[in-house]
């Protein structure tokens, strides 16, 4: 079992970090291996709407986005953490979850999702949903925990005082472990569920 983790903070060690450095022990202990790929501090640019990854099945714009679409794919659950931001997510994050998911042609059925928010005090219940639709439009379980999947601190280090908080974090990685082992063995038992062909309806014919 492998989980890529994607860190939307600019600061590095920062209380985001906390977080993902507390799921990374319990999947670590359940047998799970983990890569953590830093973005929030990376120049990245968001969708032009070029439409070239159609053809390509990668971004025209050869950043750490190309870099995390591999590592996306072979990967069974995917884990994303981002501090808040005027209730939302860092804008750097929401400009690579949006090209990687967009541009990547492999299919995502079933990889498990989580979403991890870190905030001084509010908007983390909307950062929380704002990064939970990339999973929910690409066939992805996500994984839940005891409480919404937060953790808080203003400045650096406070995260680590938060103990509900990083309960609630090592909970997510046990569930997560998991689901990831359950569906494996439900690939080899039952297969995956049926498909059908994607069926587009415009508003405006």
């Amino acid at each position: 079992m492998k989980v890529l983790i994607i860190n939307g903070s600019p600061r590095v060690n920062g209380n985001t970090s906390i977080a993902i450095e507390e799921m990374a022990n319990t999947f670590h202990a359940e047998g799970v291996e983990t890569d953590i790929m830093q973005v929030g501090n990376k120049d990245v640019r968001g969708c032009i709407a070029c439409g070239q990854c159609a053809g390509t099945g990668k971004c025209v714009f050869n950043d750490v986005v190309n870099e995390i679409a591999p590592k996306f794919e072979e990967a069974d659950g995917l884990v994303v953490a981002s501090p808040v931001y005027y209730a939302s997510a860092n804008a750097t994050l929401i400009a690579v979850l949006d090209r990687l998911f967009y541009s990547t042609h492999f299919d995502k059925t079933m990889k498990v999702g989580a979403s991890v928010v870190c905030a001084r005090r509010g908007g983390c219940s909307a950062t929380f949903d704002e990064l939970n639709k990339y999973f929910t439009i690409s066939n992805m379980p996500v994984a839940s925990s005891q409480y919404w999947n937060s953790i808080h601190g203003r400045e650096p280090g406070q995260a680590g005082m938060d103990e509900e908080g990083k309960q609630t974090m090592r909970v997510l990685a046990r569930n997560m472990s998991f689901l990831m082992k359950c569906i494996a063995l439900g690939r080899e038992q039952i297969g995956l569920p049926e498909t059908e062909e994607h069926v587009w309806t415009h508003f405006i014919m």
